[in-house]
């Protein structure tokens, strides 16, 4: 049982899923504190059972506090989390603050929930797209090592937040209209186009979410030298992201044993029928905890059967966020 728990930013996207999963789950708390930024102060949000007002966060909002989830940005974690540890909670955050800090884990349960015990007062959450690659990609290198992956992903709207989905909506809208299209919450319309991933593009040609993948990985798996090359992009669909994976193996393997693997994988759900037209799409995968995970198939372009392509698809607000916070206080409650 969780004395005291604290959610910070529950007014945006991830925080209003943290605070519908904290009543879908049970998760077992005597008393739930919601937070956030003045302008979002004095609403109220049902959460546990209860409608609980919204409170201003300062820097006394961690008093008594065994466990806070945080969902409001690096800048605050950075400002508010430390405090929090100091008052004698720990964080779980959803921000990128303390995601490669050594001293930090982080943690995917279903991939390294060992990880999650070594805290020293914050925990980190991957970033969504790390999360819902590795799904995927965990179940298969415990059994046969993989030595490179090469991913494309097709990022939604609501990896943005909230603002980002509605400005999807009115460009759609506006779209069909015949109405000017004027970005504000991404550099570029969104409605019926795609474009680079809206982070910035480093000295190595990788935009920042691109960067986020290959580190993330490489510190989720313990394995510092593994072969990563991203490509993000930004897509017209309102949640759930996508991904397009190609792996190396250390050892031949075939799709039908990529198959059985995933199929006795936690939180995964294979989603394969070419026959009838079966695979993950992100309207499937909308509102679901399980990554879905199909167009399973022997690379043609390496030799010796060691190369494997296949399709996720996961709900980047939930599995990819909310759900991955809440997996972490469950594993911590336990």
């Amino acid at each position: 049982m969780t004395r005291h728990l604290a959610v910070v930013g529950t007014t945006g996207a991830v925080g209003r899923e943290i605070c519908a999963l904290i009543s879908e789950r049970k998760v077992p708390a005597e008393r739930i504190s919601l937070w956030a930024s003045q302008r979002s102060a004095g609403q109220r949000l049902a959460v546990g059972g209860c409608n609980s007002p919204v409170g201003q966060l300062c820097e006394k909002s961690f008093e008594g506090v065994d466990y806070a989830i945080f969902s409001a940005g690096s800048e605050r974690s950075r400002q508010f989390a430390p405090l929090a540890v100091r008052a004698g909670a720990t964080v779980i955050d959803n921000s990128s603050a303390f995601r490669m800090d050594p001293g930090v884990p982080l943690v995917i349960p279903e991939i390294n929930p060992k990880d999650a015990h070594t805290h020293q007062g914050i925990i980190a959450n991957p970033n969504c797209s790390t999360i819902i690659m590795n799904m995927a990609v965990w179940p298969l290198h415990k059994v046969n090592p993989v030595k490179r992956i090469v991913v494309s992903t097709y990022q939604a709207a609501s990896g943005a937040g909230a603002a980002a989905m509605e400005e999807l909506r009115t460009q759609t809208a506006d779209h069909l209209a015949g109405r000017k299209i004027t970005p504000k919450v991404f550099p570029h319309p969104i409605a019926f186009n795609l474009f680079s991933h809206d982070s910035p593009v480093g000295q190595t040609g990788y935009n920042t979410e691109e960067q986020k993948m290959i580190d993330e990985t490489r510190k989720i798996f313990h394995e510092p030298d593994l072969a990563i090359s991203t490509t993000c992009i930004r897509v017209p669909i309102m949640r759930a992201h996508s991904a397009s994976i190609n792996l190396t193996f250390e050892h031949p393997i075939l799709p039908e044993q990529v198959h059985d693997l995933l199929k006795q994988a936690p939180g995964v759900e294979v989603v394969d029928d070419p026959a009838s037209g079966g695979f993950p799409m992100p309207l499937d995968a909308t509102g679901r905890d399980e990554c879905l995970v199909g167009r399973i198939r022997q690379d043609a372009g390496q030799p010796g059967g060691r190369g494997i392509e296949l399709f996720v698809c996961g709900d980047q607000l939930r599995k990819g966020a909310a759900l991955n916070a809440i997996q972490i206080l469950e594993l911590l409650t336990q």
